[in-house]
């Protein structure tokens, strides 16, 4: 199955940020290496579920978001991990999300 017609930004891409865009970007790696096929979960600050990606095979993921508080979960059949981060304004928030 295929990612592209599902209206999902391509993963791993740079990306141009707009002056008031909020963009969470990161990989998913385990032991230091890429994990592709994970799927990304955003969650906000009260743990709501907000959206999904899947990362790229090069263990990429990137969300547009609001600014606030976010955990970044990835959830994979080599393991979990979660991340949190800060987006207190606009720009480009690197996060990387160990699994285990």
């Amino acid at each position: 199955m295929s990612l592209d017609g599902c209206g999902a930004p391509q993963q791993g891409v740079d990306v141009a940020v707009g002056p008031n865009e909020v963009v969470l970007t990161g990989k998913v790696k385990a032991g230091g290496a890429p994990v592709g096929g994970a799927y990304v979960r955003l969650l906000d600050s009260s743990g709501e579920f907000t959206a999904e990606v899947v990362s790229s095979a090069e263990g990429d993921f990137r969300f547009y978001a609001a600014p606030g508080e976010w955990t970044v979960r990835a959830l994979h059949r080599s393991g979990n991990g979660q991340a949190s981060v800060t987006a207190d304004g606009p720009g480009v928030h690197p996060v990387e999300v160990a699994v285990a």
